[in-house]
């Protein structure tokens, strides 16, 4: 059986009948990944149940209107008998765990808050998915920081969890407490590693992608932080949602995933000044980047290898980063205009 329904900017998704009516709890559901995530888990028939911590209007779930059509818990990840009140009432099936916080700069200025968010809300709900037996998969999303630093490229699932700086530190911890659950308690947990999300409804504007875009369609020279030769592995946020439903699906097919870790990544080499290059050039602007090289306490060369996500899991993006970028261009120009006091 095949269900067909449509999602956000007019995607067409075809999912099998494993989402139809499945309780499934999404986590981080108003930001980046979650919006694009929970569009695409509708559009499959899943049942779905958000935990929202702050609301947030701009959010592209909320202008959308997705948010009427899912369950809503307000409240916070970091509580674990919310959590288990919430498994328990709704019956869920399949978690994934995208709550955290996302921001570099931000982990720097506050460590701490970034570790309650990132490691205590994390060791929580794995607790409570531990106490909750109607809970068969739980997706949870580590990331390319989780590595730390190294010289040896593109990260492999087998190179160290080794973050020094507060945000690399929180997902290796994060990413190493999901491990302890699967192999200690045989918790049904898989984990992510990805690269740089960018795509439309990322409403952190210090963030390169949406701040480059909102600077250029204001006329204002697009600002870049660091002296621009930091290189990341940038991930399109729709490939991003389309894989952690995926691995959810192929965990249930064959439950000996659990524990593992896999990349997502176009595995490209892109630094900041190159895609603000690009972006300016998507965009016809002629406007000339301000680099200021104000950042510290970042890694300065990633990318990751998706091998093992191909060979096991046959995966692959759909997207080049043009097309996500010009997707994603799009989204901000229909935004702006929208709300042109937008910040």
């Amino acid at each position: 059986m095949v269900v067909r329904r449509r999602a956000l900017e007019g995607l067409e998704v075809t999912a099998p009948s494993f989402w139809l009516d499945r309780p499934t709890l999404v986590t981080g559901a108003t930001g980046l990944v979650g919006t694009w995530l929970v569009s695409r888990l509708l559009a499959s028939g899943a049942d779905v149940v958000c935990l929202v911590r702050d609301w947030v209007p701009q959010s592209e779930l909320v202008r959308s209107g997705g948010i009427g059509r899912v369950k809503v818990v307000r409240g916070d990840v970091r509580d674990q008998a919310l959590m288990e009140r919430v498994l328990g009432e709704y019956e869920i099936d399949t978690v994934i765990h995208l709550a955290a916080q996302t921001i570099v700069t931000i982990a720097n200025r506050n460590p701490v808050s970034t570790f309650e968010t990132n490691i205590a809300a994390t060791w929580g709900l794995l607790e409570a998915c531990r106490r909750s037996p109607k809970v068969k998969q739980i997706v949870l999303a580590s990331s390319d920081k989780a590595y730390g630093d190294h010289t040896v490229l593109p990260y492999t699932e087998e190179t160290p969890l080794i973050g020094r700086h507060p945000y690399d530190v929180s997902k290796s911890c994060a990413d190493l407490i999901a491990q302890a659950y699967a192999t200690t308690y045989g918790s049904p947990v898989v984990i992510t590693r990805c690269g740089n999300f960018y795509g439309g409804g990322d409403l952190n504007w210090n963030r390169i992608v949406p701040g480059t875009i909102r600077s250029v369609l204001r006329g204002q020279r697009p600002i870049i932080r660091s002296d621009g030769t930091f290189i990341r592995d940038y991930f399109y946020v729709e490939d991003g949602a389309a894989a952690y439903m995926m691995l959810a699906e192929k965990l249930a097919a064959d439950p000996k995933l659990a524990g593992r870790a896999f990349n997502f990544s176009n595995e490209i080499q892109v630094n900041v000044r190159q895609l603000v290059d690009r972006i300016l050039k998507l965009m016809g602007s002629a406007l000339v980047p301000d680099v200021r090289n104000e950042v510290s306490n970042e890694i300065v060369h990633q990318y990751l290898s998706a091998e093992a996500a191909r060979r096991d899991l046959g995966w692959s993006p759909q997207f080049t980063l043009d097309e996500g970028m010009t997707r994603t261009i799009a989204w901000y120009r229909e935004f702006v205009a929208s709300a042109p006091g937008a910040s």
